[in-house]
């Protein structure tokens, strides 16, 4: 880990990097050393994500709301962390979102994947409809294979963005 933070924050300016929570609090420590952020995987956006994410423990909560509570309280007092829950699975969005406070939360998932934009906002944004970092790739990158992939690919991109934006008197 400490050499992936050299480089991360050192070689690359990387700001924030996402890191996988299973390999402890030691493992995380050296990115906020190297005065970085963490995006912690806690509930991914693929269905294989439930074999151990939504494993249920001994006092009733599943595996991704006690990484979602750690990293809200002892890992934000090392440096700045946010969370990584895909739109698919919106519910779960909320759950980390009231563990999580407004801890950033990157939302990969929209589009391809069949999270939708307008519920991960619904289900992940904090209490002033922020907080939120929104992930399209795919629905964009292979909106078109023809001549009109710029245009195409434009329009998606314009109709996810319009379906994030939320009036806060909604």
């Amino acid at each position: 880990a400490e050499h992936y933070a050299r480089e991360a924050f050192g070689r690359y300016g990387a700001h924030a990097v996402t890191i996988n929570p299973y390999l402890g609090t030691d493992s995380a420590e050296p990115y906020f050393a190297h005065g970085g952020g963490i995006l912690a995987v806690c509930r991914t956006s693929n269905p294989g994500g439930d074999d151990i994410q939504s494993l249920v423990v001994d006092d009733g909560r599943p595996v991704y709301a006690h990484v979602a509570e750690l990293v809200a309280t002892r890992w934000s007092e090392l440096g700045d962390c946010g969370l990584v829950v895909g739109a698919t699975y919106p519910t779960e969005l909320a759950d980390v979102r009231r563990i999580a406070g407004d801890l950033p939360i990157l939302v990969p998932g929209v589009g391809a994947q069949g999270g939708d934009a307008a519920t991960a906002v619904e289900h992940g944004a904090t209490a002033d409809h922020s907080g939120l970092i929104v992930s399209s790739s795919r629905a964009i990158l292979y909106a078109s294979q023809g001549d009109d992939f710029a245009d195409v690919a434009r329009a998606v991109a314009a109709d996810t963005a319009s379906a994030l934006r939320i009036s806060p008197n909604a």
